[in-house]
């Protein structure tokens, strides 16, 4: 037996056909268009991810031996998706999890006094990321499309509710508890859409999906939609809470990080709510089919593997990804720049949606290599960021497309003085899509079992080289970092 999983992510979408042995037997990728019609907007049109998404699953199906058995969906999370309830057309495209334009009605809103609340029953803040205040812009600045979503005929979702329309023919409209946990209008304490968040950010409760099981069958797929397949989907779940899936973290502490256009390092909490301090969100992990919650606390940085893609599209430094390495290689350190790579706002810790990027210590002797070795170290101080917040971490498990990176977990180990392992599956956000389809429809018994497949490819042990420029060792250079990091805050201040 064999799952397909469909991972929808930010800049493409992805479909691994996963065999019982948990290797990976097929897959297919198809990239869509990114829209950034203002400084600080992002967009994406909705058709373009299904059409995506059939490429994809197409791609993968081609080389497969086997037809799948259950599919599984994983997905960007907090971003805004309107289509209509008949014909599933989008009437406006979607706002993506990195739009900023909602930072003043998060201003307002923590300004009347209501984000305490709102964190005690989402484990979330008021920041443009999450998106309840994206819905919030949509009412007050797009009428025509809010319009059908107050007379019914206009539904809301994420990523999520959008694929299993468009893979139902519109027979379902349907969320997962760990989607539903980053919109800022679930309850995170009763597992259920609530009344009052969906009032106070004036959104309609009956356009919103109904939350079910991150795993077990919900919905079947619709032969004439989705390339003639009739099959059960039986697994969701956000990216992030994917990930932790397919890492494997099903223990209490089980931590991981995954390096995809933005970082986010979360840890396993179990069946306990824990609170942040820090800047740590509070969020669901998953939800069993009897309605248990597990939880989880979360370190979302937005900008890590897009600052690269930034130095490929935007500035042409690099021709690759994958040169990112090589070239950073042919540098002992970054020559005293340090790059700050809030180009969406700054997450956690910091939660500065005013943030800009920033480079700072550029001298004629600067090189491109410089800047993208100073693009590296910045993506491991953002994750030390977070991981200095959380509980007592002995190991960091890694992955996503940066995970790749040998030079990159090196420079992770020694900046958190602690061992990062990375798998021999990099793409566990589709892997933890799978893993819950398949557990969802018996093709695993359990979590212990799941747990078993899990296979190391590589432990980066923390040195003890003093490999920053100015021999301050990781401490010198962190502290730099953290310099520049408050040069970057409230840049874009209206």
């Amino acid at each position: 037996m064999s799952v397909l999983a469909i991972d929808a992510g930010t800049t493409g979408v992805t479909a691994l056909v996963v065999g019982e042995d948990a290797r990976v037997q097929a897959r297919g990728y198809e990239e869509f268009p990114q829209h950034f019609p203002r400084p600080g907007w992002v967009e994406h049109e909705p058709e373009q991810i299904w059409q995506a998404t059939l490429s994809a699953v197409r791609q993968a199906l081609d080389g497969s031996e086997a037809a799948p058995t259950a599919v599984g969906i994983t997905n960007q999370r907090e971003t805004a998706v309107l289509w209509d309830r008949d014909s599933l057309a989008a009437p406006r495209r979607a706002v993506v999890w990195q739009d900023r334009r909602s930072a003043a009605i998060c201003d307002e809103l923590r300004e009347a006094g209501h984000e305490d609340r709102v964190r005690e029953l989402t484990g979330l803040r008021f920041d443009p990321y999450f998106t309840g205040t994206k819905l919030r812009w949509l009412a007050e600045n797009d009428e025509r499309s809010w319009l059908g979503v107050t007379d019914g005929s206009v539904l809301i979702g994420t990523v999520d509710s959008y694929l299993v329309a468009r893979l139902t023919a519109g027979g379902r409209h349907v969320t997962d508890a760990s989607n539903a946990s980053r919109t800022l209008l679930f309850d995170i304490t009763t597992g259920s859409w609530s009344d009052e968040l969906c009032e106070l950010i004036g959104v309609p409760r009956s356009a919103l999906p109904e939350v079910v099981p991150s795993y077990g069958e919900v919905a079947r797929s619709d032969p004439g939609a989705f390339l003639g397949l009739d099959l059960p989907i039986a697994g969701i779940a956000g990216d992030q809470q994917a990930a932790l899936f397919g890492q494997a973290c099903y223990e209490v502490g089980d931590s991981k990080c995954t390096y995809g256009t933005g970082s986010f390092v979360l840890v396993n909490t179990g069946s306990e709510l824990v609170r942040s301090d820090a800047g740590l969100l509070t969020t669901v992990a998953w939800m069993d089919p009897s309605g248990a919650l597990t939880y989880a606390q979360e370190g979302a940085i937005f900008v890590t593997g897009a600052a690269i893609q930034w130095l490929r599209d935007g500035l042409g430094l690099i021709g690759s990804a994958a040169e990112s390495e090589a070239l950073a290689s042919t540098v002992p350190d970054s020559g005293g720049v340090v790059f700050v790579p809030a180009l969406t706002g700054l997450g956690a810790p910091d939660w500065d949606p005013a943030a800009r990027g920033t480079i700072v210590g550029i001298t004629r002797g600067t090189t491109r290599a410089h800047l993208v070795r100073a693009t590296l170290d910045a993506i491991a101080f953002e994750v030390r960021d977070v991981v200095e917040t959380l509980p007592e971490t002995t190991t960091l498990r890694v992955d996503g497309g940066a995970a790749a990176n040998g030079l990159l977990l090196q420079l992770q180990a020694d900046q958190l003085g602690l061992p990062v392992e990375r798998p021999e599956v990099l793409e566990t956000t589709g892997l933890g899509a799978a893993f819950l389809a398949g557990i969802g429809t018996g093709v695993w018994s359990s979590t212990a079992e799941l747990a078993q497949t899990w296979r190391l490819d590589r432990r980066f042990e923390p040195t003890t080289s003093e490999y920053d420029d100015e021999g301050g060792g990781r401490d010198g250079a962190y502290r730099r970092w953290r310099a520049a990091v408050e040069r970057a805050k409230g840049w874009a201040v209206e």
